[in-house]
């Protein structure tokens, strides 16, 4: 085994088996030992004692937009993984569409990736996309090591990234199933999105009425029905309906292979508090009614809610007018996801454990990372967030990192700072600064 280089100390630790007081030892970027907390320092090895402060596995992102190439003033690689940096991410998905080309064949799958390389602070993957058309690119892209394919069943907001009709949803899921890969789906029924009132203008009751519940539901149960017929493994993005929850847990009682995500702001953020005209609220599927977000938590709770991840979804501030009819549809959250869910969490009796594997353990193993990301025990890559979960900050949106600072938490007080980030035992943030940029890029079962 490689000499041990660092160990990481803190009374609270968060492993699998717990939180506890102990000391990780680190050597060539992995894990090598979680030991007890007044175990001997080897001899060589720096020691990084944090105190009180909370030692976190790294979390993991599975649904980050960066928009580059193509719509780099929008976002960006620089810019997104900075700002998942900051947020004690190290390690984030990205999604296939708003750059320019969209990750639909190997060909845009390599360019993304070559426009990344140089610019990704934390490890970060891609996923491909299922269009109209490119059934015939969904197995060499699975082959050049994308961690499975999106799909929108009502549009998607950007031209070139059609959403499937049924008949071409169900030949990708039957192309993807030949292959185990997965399919991730928006899910939003185009039929009901059409029937709904579509008045726009600056109230957000108007919105929230132009994308019914019953638009997710209606599509989560087409989803469960080609899931079961085809044996295919599929993933439900940024549920924000909680009527669909029964449906999802019966479907995978009966041994459905079908995983589901939420938002942070489906969690911390409702219907009621959106001011009319504050377009930065604006997502798809929409923030909803406060009962609605207390069925949510309880899908987290009995684990019917796989794991919550941001899907940041970032425009440039002109986008963002005060028309919900009219505004780009997208929150940006990825620097404030893990003290947003936490400040609420905390509230519900929730514990840091809950919050590693929501935000962490289970990402890692949606996107079959979780021999190397995800924890904290022997084998896995020294990713570590150190957090104060005590201590609070208000959110000044000037302060983050993302390229354009809008954001619907701008004035929030939230629990949890984040200390400190490392990727595979290298510092990459100090207080909120970031220090250097270690991150790599990732493919699926990649070493």
């Amino acid at each position: 085994m490689p000499d041990v280089t660092l160990v990481l100390r803190s009374t609270r630790v968060i492993t699998p088996d717990g939180e506890r007081p102990a000391s990780v030892a680190v050597a060539d970027g992995r894990i090598a030992e979680v030991l007890p907390h007044d175990a001997e320092v080897p001899e060589g090895a720096r020691l990084e004692d944090v105190g009180d402060d909370v030692l976190l596995p790294g979390l993991v992102d599975t649904h980050v937009h960066v928009n580059d190439p193509g719509r780099t003033e929008w976002e960006g690689f620089w810019t997104a993984t900075r700002a998942a940096a900051a947020g004690g991410i190290t390690t984030l998905l990205d999604m296939p569409l708003n750059s320019l080309p969209p990750t639909t064949t190997v060909e845009n799958l390599r360019v993304k990736q070559d426009v990344a390389r140089d610019k990704a602070h934390m490890d970060t993957g891609f996923w491909g996309g299922a269009i109209p058309g490119n059934v015939k690119d969904l197995r060499p892209l699975h082959e050049a090591g994308v961690f499975g394919f999106k799909c929108f069943l009502s549009p998607s907001g950007v031209d070139e990234f059609p959403e499937l009709d049924p008949e071409q949803l169900e030949s990708a899921i039957a192309e993807i199933a030949s292959f185990d890969g997965l399919l991730i789906v928006h899910a939003e029924d185009p039929d009901h999105l059409h029937a709904a009132p579509q008045q726009g203008g600056p109230e957000y009751k108007n919105f929230l009425a132009s994308r019914p519940r019953a638009a997710e539901n209606d599509a989560i149960a087409r989803l469960i029905d080609l899931a079961r017929r085809y044996e295919a493994r599929v993933h439900v993005l940024h549920l924000s309906s909680s009527d669909a929850l029964p449906m999802i847990a019966k479907a995978r009682a009966e041994g459905v292979r079908i995983t589901v995500e939420t938002c942070p702001h489906f969690l911390t953020l409702t219907a009621e508090e959106v001011p009319d005209g504050a377009t930065e609220f604006k997502c798809c599927p929409p923030i909803r009614e406060r009962e609605n977000q207390d069925a949510l938590w309880q899908g987290l709770a009995d684990g019917t809610l796989d794991c919550i991840v941001s899907d940041h979804s970032p425009c440039t501030a002109d986008l963002k007018s005060d028309d919900f009819g009219t505004a780009w549809g997208g929150i940006s959250s990825l620097q404030l996801g893990l003290p947003a869910i936490w400040t609420s969490a905390r509230e519900r009796g929730h514990s840091l454990e809950d919050v590693v594997r929501w935000m962490s353990s289970a990402p890692a193993g949606l996107a079959g990372l979780d021999d190397r990301k995800g924890a904290i025990e022997a084998g896995r890559d020294a990713d570590f967030t150190v957090l104060a979960p005590e201590e609070t900050f208000t959110v000044d949106a000037a302060e983050l990192y993302h390229r354009n600072q809008v954001t619907a938490y701008a004035g929030k007080t939230l629990h949890g700072v984040v200390r400190s980030t490392w990727l595979r035992g290298e510092p990459v943030t100090d207080h909120g600064r970031i220090t250097q940029k270690t991150g790599r890029l990732i493919e699926r079962n990649s070493a």
